[in-house]
C-alpha cells in the first residue's frame, strides 16, 4: 500500500468499477427494500443539504444490500419548471429573443435540448459522493412513461370530481406570468409604512381611520372590518362608509379575526387581493374585485385617472391624491414581511384568477389516519405535529402554472368555453361525440412540478401499469427529507398514493435537518457562506472560491464583504479532503431532526479518521503478508488475551453500529465505529500486538493467532465501515482480502457483495475485557505522571505497585510483558505491605497506588522553576482576557460568537493554570 492516503487516486476508479458491474442494482434476492430519491431539479448542482441527504440514504441502501436484502435505489430528477424555463429563456435573452419569438413547439425543443447537454450535472455530482443508486432505471418526471403516469392521474381525479377549475386567490409572480407555490415565496423583513387613511361615514356624520401597507390596494376594498368586542367601533357596525377616489360605497363588518391591537383596530378588506381578506370575504359574502393585471398593473376596474399604472407608481399618487382631499391622517415607518418570488425577486401579488384545483380536503382524511394508526412512522415522532398540523387545515392545492415547460394539462376547449379532459384530442373528441369540424383548444398552463412528483414513489415503478417492480418495491420502507417539504411534498405524495394504490408510498419518513454554517446561520449567497461539497472532497484554492462566492452578486458591497470574510475564513482555501472524510462529517453530525452547524475543522479531524485506518491497515499488512495468519481450517493458532478483548469490542462495536443505522441514529453509528478503530483497535490494540509479533520467545501459535486477529478484526471492520465510508473500506479490503483468502479464488469481487457483520455473542469475553481494561489503567496512570513530571516518554522507568489485592497481583503476573513494552519500564513491582516508599510520582487506579520513584529522573528545583515560568504567561494572559471580558463596550457590541470564543479562551486557560498549580504542588512535595 501506498504510504499516504490519497483519495484522488482511488475514489473515481472505484466508483466506475462499481457501476461498471452493475452492483448498484436488485439483487433479485433476499427482502425488498427500497428507498426513493427526493428528485432533485434537473438545473440544480449539489449543495451541502443534498449532501447530507444523500449521503444518508447512501448508508442505509448499502446497509441493507449488504444484509441481503434485495435492494433498490430509486433515482431521477425533477424537470423543474419555473427553474428550467427561466434558465433556457436567460440562454435565448443572450441571443437576443424570447420565447414568444420562437413559439411553444421550437422553446420545448430548446428546452429538451438542453436538458440532454447540460441537465446531467448533478447526477455526475451525486458519483462523486458515493451514491449506489441503480442509474440503469434513471428516471425524469417529463420522461414518456412518467407523462403517462401523471395524465392518467389528473385524469382519474378529474373523473372523480376531485379536480376542478375555479377562480381564487394565488400567489402571482407579475414577472414569470405565473402562479407559485407557498414553497417558492420568501417572506422577509423590509422597511415600509403604515398609512393611516380617513373613510368618510356615507351620512357624512365623522370617518374611521384605516392603516394599511398597501394604498393601491384601497381601490378593491369592499368592506372595512373592526374587531365585534372594540367598545370604540361596536357602534359602527351595519353602517356604510363612502370609499375615498371612487364613487363606491362599502359596509363595516364585524370580526373576531381583527386585532384591536394593530393600527387603528379598523381593517381595510380587499378579498381579491389578500388572503386572509379572502377568507373573511368568504364569510361575509363580500364582492371579490380585481384590480391588478398579469403585470401587477392597475386595470379597468379602477377609476381612469390609475389605469395603466404600475401598482407602486399607483401606490405613490393614491397617497398624494388621499393628502389633497385631507384624508392622509398620518404616516408611520413600519417593520413587515415582504413576499418575493425566490426566482424572480419580485414581489409577490395575491391575485385573483382562474386556475385548476385538487380537491385535498377530500384527500386528506385517509392521509391522516395512515400516519395516526401508524402505518407511517415519522423519525423524529415530533414531526408528526406539524404533518397534523397542515392537514387539519389543508386548503386545495393549485396545481395549474402558467408555463410552457411541463406537463401540459390534459384539458381542451372549444368555442363555449366547455372543457374536456383527456389524453388526447382524439381520446377527447371520441369520448364526447365531438365533430371533426368543431375547433378544441387545449388549456394553455402546465401542472405544477409538486403534482408530478407527488406521484413519484409509483410513477417511477411503472404505473399505471402493474408491474413486477411496482409489487415488489412498493411501498418503499423509507423516505429521507427535510421538514421544509413535509406537506409540500411528503403529505401530498401521502394523499396522492393513498387514492391510486390504496397503500401508503413509504413506511417511515426519516426526517433530517438543515445544513447551517459552523456559526448556525443559514447558508445563502448573500451571506456569503455557502460551501460545495465537491470544493470539500477536492480542494480549491481560495481566489476560485471568492469567485464562485461573489458571482452573481449585484451589490458591490456585499460582494466586498464576503470577499473579505472568505479570504479570512480560508486563506489557503479549501484542503481535498476526499468523500469518505466529506460522508463520516455528515454522519457525525445526523442526530435526527437537528439542524446540523458544519465546521471545516471537524471534516479534517475525519481526514486524520482515515489516515488512522490506512495506516493501521499499513501495519497489518506488513505483519501478515507472507505470514502464516492461521487463515486456512487446519491452520493451529492460539488467541492471546489481547486477541480475545478486541475481538469481544468488536462484538459490541458491531451491535452499536447496527442499533445506530436501524434506528437512524447515523451519528452513534459513526461514533461507534470511530471509538472503536481510534481507541480499541489502532491505539490499544496494534501497540498490544507488536510485544507478541516481535518478541522471538513468543509462541508460534501465539504469534498466528495474533496475525490471524489483526487481518480478520480488520476485514471485518471494513465491513461494518462500508456503509459510511465506501471508497477507502474497498481498497483496503481488496488488499486484505487477498491475505485472507484462497489465491486460487476469483478474484472479481467487492465489500459490496460481502455480508454486513453480526455480532456474536459467543465470543463476548468478560475475563479479556476485564483484565486489559486493568492494563490499559496502569498504562494511563504511567503516562500521566510522564506528563505532570515531563519525564520523556522515551525514557525507560521503574514502577511501584502499592496496596495490591490479589487479583491485582495476578493480573501483574500475566501481563507483565505488556506492561513493560507499553508504557516502557524498567521494571514494575509490587511493594511489600507497611514497606518505606521512596519519594514517588502517585497515580491511583482504584485502590491501587502506581508509584515513580523521582530519584535521578528529574531535577525539583529546575522543575519548580520551569512550572513557575510557564505559570506567569498563563496567569498574565488571563488576567489579559478578564479585563477584555469585563469591559462592557467589548462585550455589547462585538458579535456573540467572538464574545463566546473569548469566553472559552478564558476557561481553558484558567483550566490551564490550575493544572500547573496542581502540578507544582506535587512535585514540591517530593
Amino acid at each position: 500500500m501506498d504510504k499516504t492516503y490519497q483519495p484522488q487516486d482511488i475514489e473515481t476508479h472505484w466508483y466506475k468499477t462499481w457501476e461498471a458491474s452493475g452492483y448498484f442494482k436488485p439483487s433479485g434476492k433476499g427482502e425488498p427494500y427500497c428507498i426513493m430519491i427526493p428528485p432533485p431539479n434537473v438545473t440544480g448542482s449539489l449543495h451541502m443539504g443534498h449532501g447530507f441527504q444523500e449521503a444518508i440514504m447512501d448508508a442505509l441502501v448499502r446497509y441493507h444490500r449488504m444484509k441481503g436484502d434485495n435492494t433498490l435505489w430509486q433515482v431521477g430528477t425533477d424537470h423543474a419548471g419555473i427553474a428550467t424555463q427561466m434558465v433556457v429563456e436567460r440562454q435565448l435573452e443572450a441571443e437576443g429573443i424570447s420565447r414568444h419569438d420562437l413559439g411553444r413547439a421550437k422553446f420545448i425543443d430548446k428546452v429538451w435540448a438542453w436538458k440532454e447537454q447540460s441537465g446531467g450535472a448533478i447526477t455526475q455530482q451525486l458519483r462523486r459522493l458515493g451514491a449506489s443508486p441503480d442509474w440503469s432505471r434513471e428516471r425524469f418526471t417529463m420522461d414518456d412513461g412518467f407523462y403517462t403516469a401523471v395524465q392518467e392521474a389528473f385524469i382519474q381525479l378529474y373523473e372523480d370530481d376531485l379536480i376542478y377549475r375555479g377562480k381564487r386567490l394565488v400567489n402571482w409572480d407579475p414577472q414569470l406570468h405565473t402562479a407559485i407555490s407557498d414553497l417558492e415565496v420568501i417572506s422577509e423583513e423590509e422597511q415600509g409604512h403604515l398609512w393611516h387613511f380617513r373613510y368618510p361615514l356615507s351620512d357624512g356624520t365623522g370617518y374611521l381611520t384605516v392603516a394599511t401597507t398597501r394604498p393601491e390596494t384601497m381601490l378593491g376594498d369592499t368592506a372595512v372590518a373592526v374587531n365585534p368586542d372594540d367598545k370604540r367601533y361596536r357602534h359602527l357596525i351595519g353602517q356604510i362608509l363612502s370609499l375615498p377616489l371612487t364613487d363606491r360605497e362599502i359596509p363595516i363588518i364585524a370580526d373576531d379575526y381583527v386585532d384591536m391591537e394593530f393600527g387603528t383596530g379598523c381593517v381595510k378588506i380587499t378579498p381579491a387581493h389578500d388572503f386572509n381578506d379572502y377568507a373573511m370575504g368568504q364569510r361575509h359574502d363580500l364582492a371579490m374585485i380585481n384590480i391588478l393585471d398579469r403585470d401587477a398593473k392597475l386595470n379597468g376596474q379602477v377609476p381612469p385617472g390609475y389605469r395603466g399604472m404600475d401598482r407602486f407608481a399607483a401606490r405613490n399618487q393614491i397617497v398624494t391624491d388621499l393628502d389633497q382631499l385631507g384624508l392622509l391622517d398620518k404616516v408611520e415607518k413600519h417593520t413587515l414581511k415582504v413576499p418575493r418570488g425566490d426566482r424572480s425577486g419580485v414581489v409577490i401579488e395575491p391575485w385573483l384568477t382562474d386556475q385548476w384545483y385538487v380537491d385535498a380536503k377530500s384527500l386528506s382524511a385517509d392521509a391522516v389516519n395512515a400516519v395516526n394508526n401508524g402505518d407511517i412512522k415519522f423519525v423524529p415522532q415530533q414531526y408528526e405535529n406539524m404533518y397534523f398540523s397542515w392537514m387539519n387545515d389543508i386548503q386545495d392545492w393549485c396545481i395549474s402554472r402558467q408555463l410552457w415547460w411541463g406537463h401540459r394539462i390534459p384539458a381542451w376547449y372549444d368555442d363555449r368555453g366547455q372543457v374536456y379532459v383527456g389524453r388526447n384530442e382524439a381520446d377527447v373528441r371520441a369520448k364526447h361525440d365531438i365533430a371533426a369540424d368543431t375547433l378544441l383548444q387545449q388549456d394553455e398552463d402546465v401542472l405544477d412540478t409538486w403534482f408530478s412528483s407527488g406521484l413519484w414513489t409509483f410513477g417511477t415503478l411503472g404505473w399505471p401499469e402493474d408491474t413486477p417492480e411496482l409489487s415488489t418495491f412498493h411501498p418503499s420502507n423509507v423516505l429521507v427529507t427535510g421538514f421544509d417539504i413535509i406537506f409540500f411534498w411528503v403529505a401530498r405524495m401521502i394523499m396522492l398514493t393513498l387514492y391510486f394504490r390504496k397503500e401508503v408510498p413509504f413506511n417511515t419518513v426519516y426526517v433530517h435537518g438543515l445544513v447551517r454554517d459552523s456559526h448556525g446561520q443559514k447558508m445563502s449567497k448573500s451571506k456569503g457562506n455557502v460551501l460545495d461539497p465537491i470544493d470539500l472532497i477536492d480542494g480549491i484554492d481560495v481566489e476560485a472560491l471568492v469567485k464562485k462566492r461573489t458571482a452573481g452578486l449585484m451589490n458591490p458591497k456585499d460582494a466586498k464583504k464576503i470577499i473579505k470574510q472568505t479570504r479570512k475564513e480560508f486563506p489557503d482555501g479549501l484542503e481535498a479532503y476526499g468523500t469518505d472524510a466529506l460522508r463520516f462529517t455528515y454522519y457525525s453530525l445526523a442526530s435526527t431532526g437537528r439542524d446540523i452547524n458544519f465546521d471545516v475543522g471537524r471534516i479534517e479531524g475525519f481526514r486524520n479518521f482515515c489516515n488512522k485506518i490506512w495506516n493501521a491497515s499499513r501495519y497489518v499488512l506488513m505483519n501478515t503478508e507472507g505470514y502464516d495468519c492461521g487463515q486456512q481450517n487446519d491452520s493451529k493458532h492460539e488467541l492471546s488475551l489481547a486477541d480475545q478483548w478486541i475481538v469481544s469490542r468488536l462484538q459490541a462495536a458491531e451491535q452499536a453500529v447496527i442499533d445506530g443505522i436501524e434506528s437512524f441514529r447515523l451519528d452513534l453509528a459513526s461514533q461507534a465505529l470511530y471509538d472503536f478503530v481510534w481507541s480499541d483497535y489502532c491505539d490499544w490494540y496494534l501497540e498490544l500486538s507488536k510485544p507478541l509479533l516481535w518478541d522471538d520467545q513468543t509462541s508460534t501459535m501465539l504469534q498466528a493467532g495474533t496475525r490471524h486477529t489483526l487481518i480478520h478484526v480488520l476485514e471485518t471492520t471494513l465491513r461494518l465501515a462500508h456503509p459510511l465510508i465506501p471508497f477507502i473500506s474497498e481498497e483496503i479490503w481488496q488488499r486484505i482480502s487477498a491475505v485472507i483468502d484462497d489465491p486460487s479464488q476469483d478474484k472479481d469481487k467487492s465489500i459490496m457483495l460481502e455480508a454486513f457483520p453480526v455480532p456474536d455473542i459467543a465470543k463476548h469475553n468478560e475475563h479479556a475485557t476485564k483484565s486489559i481494561e486493568w492494563i490499559k489503567s496502569i498504562i494511563i496512570a504511567v503516562r500521566n505522571i510522564r506528563g505532570e513530571m515531563n519525564i520523556s516518554p522515551g525514557k525507560t522507568i521503574p514502577v511501584l505497585l502499592n496496596n495490591c489485592s490479589a487479583a491485582d497481583l495476578a493480573l501483574l503476573d500475566e501481563n507483565t510483558v505488556y506492561l513493560t513494552k507499553l508504557a516502557n519500564l524498567a521494571s514494575i513491582t509490587p511493594c511489600l505491605p507497611n514497606a518505606e516508599l521512596p519519594a514517588c510520582a502517585t497515580a491511583l487506579v482504584g485502590e491501587l497506588e502506581v508509584l515513580v520513584p523521582m530519584a535521578g529522573l528529574i531535577d525539583k528545583d529546575e522543575e519548580l522553576q520551569r512550572l513557575d515560568k510557564a505559570l506567569g504567561k498563563l496567569t498574565q494572559e488571563l488576567q489579559r482576557l478578564s479585563n477584555k471580558l469585563n469591559n462592557d463596550k467589548f462585550v455589547a457590541n462585538a458579535p456573540q460568537e467572538v464574545v463566546e470564543k473569548e469566553q472559552q479562551k478564558f476557561d481553558d486557560v484558567g483550566l490551564s493554570v490550575g493544572k500547573l498549580e496542581a502540578q507544582k504542588l506535587r512535585i514540591a512535595a517530593l
